[in-house]
C-alpha cells in the first residue's frame, strides 16, 4: 500500500528518491508561458529525446559520405538497421528476438497480419473485437471482412460493457467467446482501450481463443513502452503496435509486429511476400520464388526506413538504460498518486473510468466529465498542461514514467483544483 500526501514537499521528496528522475533531462518539452509545459500526452505522441538530432545527423553524414555503401559501411549499417532494435523491443514485449519485426506502420501491419491469420471459412468467419475500438482497427477489420466476401454486420462481433458500466468484464469476453465458439476465426482486441485506459487480460483471452480454435491478435499501440508484456509466454498469435506514443519514435514513426515463433518459423505460413522478407542468404540472387525468413521479419516488405526508424532507435537506448520493469513500477506509483490527488478535487463533476486496479491499466487515467469537459480541457491547456480530449467526454491524463515527475502530477492537481474552486465560487 502506498501512503500519499497532497503537498508539494511530498512530491519533491518522491522525486528525490526516484532513480529514474534523471531521464527527464533527456527529453525536449513544449514551451508554455516561457517554461516547460507539463506534458501528460505521451499516449498520443511521445516527446523527442535529445539524442535524436545527433542520431539523424549521423545517418545524414553516412548517406553523404558513403552513399550506397552505407548499407554496409555506415556506422549503423542500413542492411541490418531494423535488427538492432529487436533486443530491446523483445524485452519490452516479452518475446523472442525472432518474433519481432520493425516495419511499416501500425494499420499496414494489421492488414498484413489479418491477411495471414484471418482465413475464414463458411462456418468459421467471425472476428471478435471491442465495441468502440480505435477507428483504424474498426476500418481494418471491416474492410478485411468485406475483402473475403462477408458482411461486417454479421461477421464482426462487438463486445460492449454492461449497461451503466464503462469497462469490459473478462468474464463477459469469455462468455461471448464460448457462445460463438465454432464461428470465431480471430479475436482482435486493443491491449489497452484508448478511451478508457483499460488493460485487458491478454493471457486469459488468448487461452480462451485457442480453446475454441480461434487466433488471438492484439493492437498494442497503447501498450508498447507502457506496460511490460509476455507475448511469447502467453502464446499470443500476433500483435502490432506503433512507436510514436510511449516509445517516443516521432510522428508517423515506423510500426512493429510480433508473430509467435510457431508461425514465424513456418516458411509455409501464408503471407504477402516482399524482397526484404526473403531469406537473406538468397535475397541478392535476384531469383524467382519467395523464400521467407523463418522469423517475424519474413513479413517484411522493403528495406529499412532508416530516417523513419532513427528516432525510435535513439529512444530505445533510453529504454534499455531505464528498464521496462522499473518504468512500470514508477508508472504504478505515479498514476496512484494522481488518482489520490484527483480524489481531493471538489467542485467538478467527473469520474475516473480507468480501472482502479493498477494491474488493469497503464500510465493513463481517463476522466469522464458529465459537463463542461471541453471548457475544462481548454483551461488546463491555457495553464500549461498538455492533455488530450476524446469525444464524447473524456480528458486523458498520462503521466509517463520516462519523463514525468511527481511534481508534475502535483502541479496538475493544483491547477485542476484551482479551476474547480473558481467553479464553486460561481
Amino acid at each position: 500500500m502506498y501512503s500519499f500526501e497532497a503537498t508539494l514537499s511530498f512530491a519533491q521528496q518522491e522525486d528525490g528518491k526516484d532513480e529514474l528522475s534523471k531521464f527527464k533531462q533527456e527529453f525536449y518539452f513544449p514551451q508554455r508561458n516561457g517554461k516547460d509545459a507539463i506534458y501528460f500526452c505521451g499516449n498520443s505522441l511521445g516527446l523527442q529525446p535529445k539524442t535524436v538530432e545527433a542520431a539523424i545527423a549521423q545517418e545524414l553524414r553516412d548517406w553523404q559520405d558513403c552513399a550506397v555503401e552505407g548499407y554496409w559501411k555506415a556506422k549503423n549499417p542500413w542492411l541490418f538497421y531494423q535488427t538492432s532494435m529487436r533486443p530491446v523491443l523483445a524485452e519490452i514485449m516479452g518475446a523472442k528476438e525472432m518474433e519481432i519485426s520493425v516495419m511499416n506502420t501500425l494499420t499496414v501491419n494489421l492488414h498484413f497480419m489479418m491477411l495471414s491469420f484471418y482465413r475464414p471459412t463458411k462456418t468459421r468467419y467471425k472476428v471478435l473485437m471491442e465495441a468502440g475500438a480505435f477507428p483504424s482497427d474498426q476500418y481494418a477489420v471491416e474492410t478485411q471482412v468485406r475483402h473475403h466476401g462477408f458482411d461486417p454486420n454479421t461477421a464482426i462481433i462487438e463486445i460492449s460493457p454492461r449497461p451503466g458500466e464503462h469497462l469490459l468484464r473478462t468474464e463477459d469476453i469469455l462468455q461471448i467467446i464460448n457462445e460463438h465458439n465454432e464461428s470465431i476465426a480471430v479475436i482482435l482486441l486493443g491491449g489497452i482501450n484508448y478511451y478508457t485506459g483499460q488493460l485487458y487480460d491478454i493471457a486469459t483471452i488468448t487461452a480462451a481463443a485457442h480453446k475454441v480454435g480461434a487466433m488471438a491478435g492484439f493492437d498494442l499501440a497503447h501498450v508498447a513502452g507502457n506496460v511490460p508484456m509476455e507475448l511469447h509466454k502467453w502464446n499470443v498469435d500476433f500483435a502490432v503496435w506503433c512507436s510514436y506514443k510511449y516509445l517516443n519514435g516521432g510522428p508517423g514513426a515506423v510500426g512493429g509486429a510480433y508473430v509467435n515463433e510457431k508461425h514465424a518459423a513456418d516458411r509455409e505460413y501464408p503471407r504477402l511476400g516482399g524482397w526484404w522478407g526473403n531469406e537473406e542468404s538468397t535475397r541478392f540472387k535476384m531469383e524467382k520464388g519467395f523464400i521467407p525468413k523463418a522469423a517475424a521479419e519474413g513479413w517484411q516488405m522493403s528495406t529499412a526506413q532508416v530516417f523513419n526508424m532513427v528516432s525510435l532507435k535513439a529512444s530505445l537506448e533510453l529504454f534499455k538504460a531505464a528498464g521496462i520493469q522499473k518504468l512500470k513500477e514508477k508508472s504504478v506509483r505515479l498514476t496512484n498518486y494522481l488518482e489520490f490527488l484527483l480524489q481531493q478535487v471538489k467542485g467538478i463533476n467527473f469520474e475516473i473510468i480507468t480501472p482502479k486496479n493498477c494491474n488493469e491499466r497503464g500510465a493513463q487515467l481517463s476522466l469522464l466529465f458529465n459537463e463542461a469537459g471541453k471548457e475544462i480541457h481548454q483551461q488546463l491547456t491555457d495553464a500549461g498542461i498538455i492533455v488530450d480530449w476524446r469525444e464524447p467526454g473524456v480528458i486523458r491524463v498520462a503521466p509517463t514514467p520516462m519523463y514525468n515527475s511527481y511534481e508534475d502530477v502535483f502541479h496538475f492537481y493544483e491547477i485542476i483544483a484551482n479551476i474547480a474552486s473558481k467553479r464553486l465560487i460561481k
